[in-house]
């Protein structure tokens, strides 16, 4: 068996975590990830028979069931992960139809996954649903993004052309757009459910006054989708109060549309 604290999902996990609280992104123990990792690279490092305990999850996800991932701890923080990723993340095994997850390896101490995981769950179920090769699903609190949930509409057509708006590479980036949650009680079946409702449509999903979830193909993809939006949020920001002379128009977004092949929103154009 090789040593997991190798593996290259693992390392990756680790180098992410670490920027997104470099970023800023994630304060204190706020934000989590989960990575659909495939059985053939996890049985290089565990042990897939040897369960540590069972942990529940008190929710049904019977698409997921069987499926391994690698999740970050309720209440640690991203900043620590690269000092000790045994304490701070945990591999896991869905299984129950997803109403439990067997610990392989991970969580030392009697730690659990976050207090998001029926959320990541379901949108990882939803995301597979839309693309057979996602694999990321990441929440953080980017504060840009957040702020301007404060004194933007949070109709999702709107947000969205306002991002596009802001720097060319927003549309080129997330062309579906993004969909926006009002505020609702983190950490519920019901969040999870409203959230993973919006990923069958977009790989951002905005929760008002709290932060963003991001789906993604890889780590690397994920990160950057947030990254982009949270730029877009930035220039807004930057500039909202001060009179526009100057702005990217529905024609030159749809000349990016048709120079670069892009699937945008139908109806999300003039």
């Amino acid at each position: 068996m090789q040593n997991i604290l190798e593996a290259p999902f693992l390392v990756e996990m680790v180098r992410t975590a670490a920027n997104m609280y470099a970023h800023g992104w994630d304060e204190r123990n706020g934000g989590n990830i989960s990575v659909l990792l495939d059985e053939a690279k996890v049985s290089e490092y565990v042990d897939v028979n040897a369960v540590i305990r069972d942990i529940p999850t008190g929710f049904e996800a019977p698409s997921l069931d069987g499926k391994y991932f690698l999740v970050t701890g309720a209440g640690k923080y991203f900043k620590n992960v690269r000092y000790d990723p045994a304490h701070n993340l945990g591999l896991v095994r869905l299984s129950g139809g997803g109403r439990t997850a067997r610990l392989l390896w991970g969580f030392t101490g009697g730690g659990r996954f976050t207090s998001e995981f029926a959320a990541h769950m379901m949108s990882h179920a939803a995301r597979l649903s839309a693309d057979p090769a996602s694999r990321v699903v990441m929440h953080c609190h980017p504060a840009n993004l957040l702020a301007m949930t404060y004194v933007h509409d949070l109709d999702e057509r709107a947000f969205t052309r306002t991002l596009w708006r802001m720097c060319t590479e927003c549309i080129m980036v997330f062309p579906e757009g993004v969909n926006v949650l009002p505020w609702m009680l983190c950490g519920t079946n019901e969040i999870g459910e409203a959230t993973a409702e919006k990923m069958k449509t977009a790989r951002l999903v905005v929760w008002a006054q709290h932060g963003i979830y991001g789906a993604g193909r890889d780590l690397d993809e994920t990160f950057g989708l947030i990254e982009t939006a949270e730029k877009g949020a930035e220039i807004y920001l930057k500039t909202a109060h001060l009179p526009v002379k100057n702005t990217i128009t529905d024609h030159q977004l749809r000349q990016l549309e048709v120079h670069l092949g892009l699937k945008v929103r139908e109806g999300w154009l003039d």
